[in-house]
Parts: structure tokens; C-alpha cells; sequence
């Protein structure tokens, strides 16, 4: 007998961009949508499960477009997790699901320990978020490197490598001294080597976020490598001209492509960008961390006020934008630690904009700041990722075929963004999440709680 699932008595936002059905019937047919609009309309099998949601909102289930999900970012976590990394990573999707996050895509990490962890989830034998994932940042030495951690002396080389080597597989920084076949042919092996959903390239370095590593030639080359091998492509960027050069190269995303430095995106860079339609992940901060990094970081408070100018232009000029943090699982450990991000990852900074659980709704609290269009901010947060990574078949919309991944809200988010946070339900596959069983027994995350 197959499983029946309703949802009745709810007004429906589908994320197609139609307007919201008042008084809507979801029916779920073993973990997929089989129908779903005005409930005098949806016929009810005697079997289904039913459960009335009446003034509740019914959503498609979130998504965010870059998150890392190995917490250990830290010499001394990196080295005592080593070996078990998705145990992190199970506790990140966890974090991710309780708030509702229904899938998230992992651009940097250790691809041996995501892809366990990513098969783990998708066969049921554990519970979290969906993900998927790219791995190491091609032309990016590990987090034990100058790139991400800088160690000194204070390990052994051997040790440091054991641990960059995990991430690298092959593409670390010695990538960028090959000729640009050779950097085609390495791009294959990692691929077929790692079993990676994606790639993220390095268009710019992680040092001096600006260095140019790659030729536009071997950019070219990356890109057409990884679609020979059906993969999706972005790369990270800090720079206009990194920017410019991943656009030319027919990337499919930009990753944080509102992050150029003191200056902000030229008039034809930009209108390019939105003719095309390329799918812009940029991380949105809210007024009140700006205006904190304004007084506490002045340097990084001004190269943030020229991303916060790229990211009012692509608004303004309909460019497709995606829900996106950088957010990984962290708690006080890797906070206390003196040579991770001080003064950025304490306690008293507002508005954290980059820890999984309460990220999301930053960004969306920073979307309705900036003006952006209600029904905009939510396809921004569902509809658009999953078409982005190529997922749209499957995911990001409440429509008849795809999954049944949905959030019940006890306010309408088209009306305020405070309602995204009033999580009633998670539904993933047909199956209502037990919120509370979810990230109960940390390795490293804080649970940011629910917000006030």
C-alpha cells in the first residue's frame, strides 16, 4: 500500500511565482507530490494521512547555495576529527533540516567524507539535510595551508599534507603550473576520482583575495571538462577582473560575485551578467552587521559597503539571485580560537551571517531590506537554487512529481521576513521531520536556537 500524506487547510505559496491558494490541499503519494491547489480540487484517499494546517503557510522546503558542512576549520579540530569528518557533516545537515533547510549544496570540503555522508543521507540510514557537493576549491591547497590556516612551524609538514591531501586529491595550488591540458586531464581524474556532484574553481586566490591564479585559457579548459563529465561550474572570486574572466570562461553560477574588492561591478560586466541570467549566489548582509563592520572592521566594513552596492544593482536590475551564507556548524571552540577569524566569529557580533540554522534567515531578513520583491525573495530561497544546479525536475517547487520537501510557516513570509522563522513543520520526502531529535548530540555546532 503505498503511503498517503495531506495537508489540508493551508494557504499554499508553490514558489512557481503564482499567487498564493488560500484554503490548499498538498496530497504526498510515498514521498513524492501528487497533487496540489485549492482543496476542493484534490480528491482525499480514505487511507491518507491527514494533517489540517489551517492558518499555516505551506512553502516549498529551503534551500541554501553554498554552505560547508566539516566544521573542523581549526589545527586542532582538523586533526582530532580526522578520520571521522561525517560525523561533522551528519551533524551540519542536521543543524540545516531542524531549521528548515531541506538541501543545501557544499562548496568546499573533504569530498571523501561528503560523498559517505551525502549517500548516507539520501539512503535513509540517516537524517538531515539533502546536500550536495563539490569538494575542494580546484587550484586551492587544503585548510592546514596558507590558502586557509596559516600553522608556522607548529606541525610537521608530513602531518599537514596527510590532512590538506584529503582535500586536494590531486587539485590543489600545484594545478595552476600545469599547461592547460594537463590541468583538463587533472580536472577528470578528480572528478571521476571523488564522485562530486559539482566543481568550484579558484578564479582568485584565498590569500590576498585578488591574485589571479588561473589563465582564461585554462579556465576554459575547466569549465569544458567538467561539463564533458556532466558537472555544473563556479568558482570563487574576490575581484572584477576574477569575475569577468569566470563569466567568459561559461561558468553556470557565480559564486559571491557581489565580493570585488573597493569597487564595484562595471555597467557592461553587470548587464551581461543579468542578460544571461546567470545565477548570482551573493551573500546578502543585514544593515545591522554592515553597520557593525562599519565601526568595528572599517577595512573590511568598506569592501563590504561596495558588495552591498553590487548586491542593490543586481536587485535592481532583475538579475537571478541565490539564497547563500558561506555558513558552516560552528560553536565556541572554533569561536575561542585565537588565529580563526577573531573578532569576527564572537559572540557579541550581530547578526551572524554565517552559521547554519540561523544564516538563512539573515539573508532573507537582508534581501527584504534591500527592497527585494516577497515572492522573489522566496524563489531566491527555493525555486532558483534548485534550477541553478540543475535540480529543478526534482526539487524547489510544491508542484505534482517532485519531492515532497516543504516548511509549514505560522506566518505568511510574503508578509514580513520574521514569518520564515516561525517553523511549524519540516517536511522532507513525505516525512514530518521530529525537529527535536535533531542535532541533540554536538561534536562542534552551537544550535543558534530559534529566533526571536
Amino acid at each position: 500500500m503505498p503511503e498517503i500524506l495531506a495537508l489540508e487547510h493551508a494557504t499554499l505559496i508553490d514558489g512557481t511565482g503564482g499567487d498564493p491558494v488560500p484554503d490548499a490541499t498538498v496530497l504526498v503519494v510515498d514521498g513524492l507530490i501528487s497533487a496540489a491547489g485549492p482543496g476542493s480540487s484534490v480528491q482525499v484517499p480514505a487511507t491518507a494521512q491527514v494533517r489540517d494546517y489551517l492558518g499555516s503557510y505551506l512553502i516549498p522546503g529551503l534551500m541554501d547555495a553554498n554552505v560547508h558542512l566539516v566544521s573542523a576549520r581549526t589545527p586542532d579540530t582538523l586533526l582530532e576529527f580526522e578520520g571521522r569528518y561525517e560525523e561533522l557533516a551528519f551533524e551540519a545537515a542536521e543543524m540545516a533540516l531542524k531549521y528548515g533547510l531541506t538541501t543545501v549544496f557544499d562548496t568546499w570540503g573533504p569530498a571523501a567524507s561528503l560523498v559517505a555522508a551525502r549517500e548516507a543521507i539520501d539512503s535513509g540510514r540517516r537524517v538531515g539535510a539533502r546536500f550536495f557537493c563539490a569538494g575542494n576549491i580546484l587550484g586551492l591547497n587544503g585548510p592546514m595551508s596558507e590558502d586557509f590556516f596559516k600553522t608556522g612551524l607548529t606541525f610537521e609538514p608530513a602531518t599537514k599534507q596527510r590532512i590538506n591531501d584529503l582535500w586536494e586529491v590531486g587539485c590543489g595550488t600545484d594545478l595552476i603550473s600545469l599547461t592547460v591540458d594537463e590541468i583538463g586531464a587533472a580536472v577528470v581524474a578528480y572528478l571521476r576520482a571523488t564522485g562530486v556532484d559539482f566543481v568550484k574553481y579558484a578564479a582568485s586566490d584565498h590569500r590576498t583575495e585578488g591574485f589571479l591564479l588561473f589563465s582564461e585559457s585554462a579556465q576554459r579548459r575547466i569549465v569544458e571538462s567538467a561539463h564533458a563529465e556532466g558537472r555544473l561550474v563556479q568558482a570563487h572570486t574576490t575581484s572584477i577582473e576574477s569575475l569577468r574572466m569566470e563569466v567568459e570562461a561559461g561558468a553556470d553560477l557565480l559564486q559571491h560575485p557581489d565580493i570585488t574588492g573597493g569597487h564595484p561591478i562595471p555597467e557592461p560586466l553587470m548587464h551581461e551578467i543579468v542578460a544571461r541570467q546567470l545565477p548570482c549566489m551573493a551573500m546578502f548582509l543585514t544593515e545591522r552587521h554592515l553597520a557593525w563592520l562599519a565601526d568595528a572592521k572599517p577595512d573590511m566594513g568598506a569592501r563590504r559597503a561596495v558588495s552591498d552596492q553590487n548586491d542593490r544593482a543586481f536587485i535592481a536590475n532583475g538579475a537571478r539571485i541565490l539564497l547563500t551564507t558561506d555558513a558552516f556548524a560552528y560553536g565556541q571552540r572554533v569561536k575561542n580560537h585565537p588565529g580563526f577569524r577573531p573578532g569576527v566569529l564572537e559572540d557579541s557580533v550581530p547578526d551572524m551571517p554565517t552559521q547554519i540554522g540561523s544564516a538563512h534567515f539573515l539573508w532573507i531578513q537582508a534581501a527584504w531590506e534591500r527592497g527585494m520583491d516577497p515572492m522573489e525573495i522566496l524563489r531566491s530561497a527555493t525555486a532558483y537554487v534548485a534550477q541553478a544546479y540543475g535540480k529543478g525536475d526534482h526539487y524547489g517547487t510544491v508542484t505534482p512529481g517532485k519531492a515532497a520537501d516543504l516548511v509549514v510557516l505560522d506566518g505568511d513570509p510574503l508578509a514580513a521576513p520574521e514569518n520564515y522563522r516561525k517553523i511549524r513543520d519540516v517536511i522532507k520526502d513525505g516525512t514530518i521531520i521530529d525537529r527535536a531529535t535533531l542535532a541533540t548530540n554536538r561534536l562542534l555546532a552551537d544550535d543558534p536556537g530559534e529566533p526571536e
